[in-house]
């Protein structure tokens, strides 16, 4: 008797996640255009898969860029700051989900880091001031960016779910930017920004100052 009462019970707590379903998640702008590179992630009320994967997110420094211009990473992920440029970079960041400071460097590489608290960081450069990166900390396993048709699909377990989406552009409030989903079969939703896009970091001039700081 009492082994049946513990393979039900182990039942019903598995059985939500036995079932794997497509949520394709469109992010549109104020005009109507695909919005690439929005962060799209999901949360819930139910317990989520611990973290599994132990590989380290790469961060690097192409042409005085930082490549990814934006990279999402969950909760306790290594992130290194490899420099492909034949300058060197001096990579900080003050952002209260992760300050740190890689001080100037071109071939030896710094250790990597550690990302442990959730939220937006911002990085810049001491030398470059054009440099911006950003990377988006979840706390969750499933996350992702829109493409260059402004959508992601993810595949996810049935259940309850809160979809949040975040780009450094986006100007409308954060509380508007969330959907409640409930994934009994495969979902599509948009998202319809109400606020214009702050301006394109492509759209701001380089400085040429200590550009070829070495």
């Amino acid at each position: 008797m009492f082994l049946r009462s513990t393979v039900l019970l182990i039942s019903l707590l598995v059985s939500p996640w036995l079932d794997a379903y497509s949520l394709s998640v469109e992010v549109l702008t104020k005009k109507d255009s695909k919005l690439v590179n929005a962060v799209v992630y999901l949360t819930s009320e139910q317990p989520l898969p611990p973290k599994s994967d132990n590989s380290v997110a790469h961060m690097d420094q192409i042409n005085s860029q930082f490549v990814p211009h934006i990279l999402v990473v969950q909760r306790d992920t290594l992130v290194d700051f490899p420099n492909s440029d034949s300058i060197k970079h001096h990579v900080y960041s003050f952002s209260p989900a992760k300050t740190f400071e890689l001080q100037l460097y071109k071939d030896q590489q710094p250790e990597a880091v550690a990302f442990d608290k959730e939220g937006r960081v911002e990085m810049g450069c001491n030398v470059h001031d054009w440099m911006l990166g950003y990377i988006y900390v979840v706390d969750t396993p499933y996350f992702g960016k829109t493409d260059e048709n402004g959508r992601i699909t993810l595949d996810v377990p049935a259940g309850e779910y809160t979809v949040h989406v975040r780009n450094p552009r986006i100007k409308d409030d954060e509380s508007t930017l969330v959907q409640k989903v409930n994934l009994t079969s495969n979902q599509n939703i948009t998202f319809k920004l109400k606020k214009k896009l702050l301006p394109s970091l492509e759209l701001y001039e380089e400085s040429d100052e200590f550009s070829t700081y070495e």
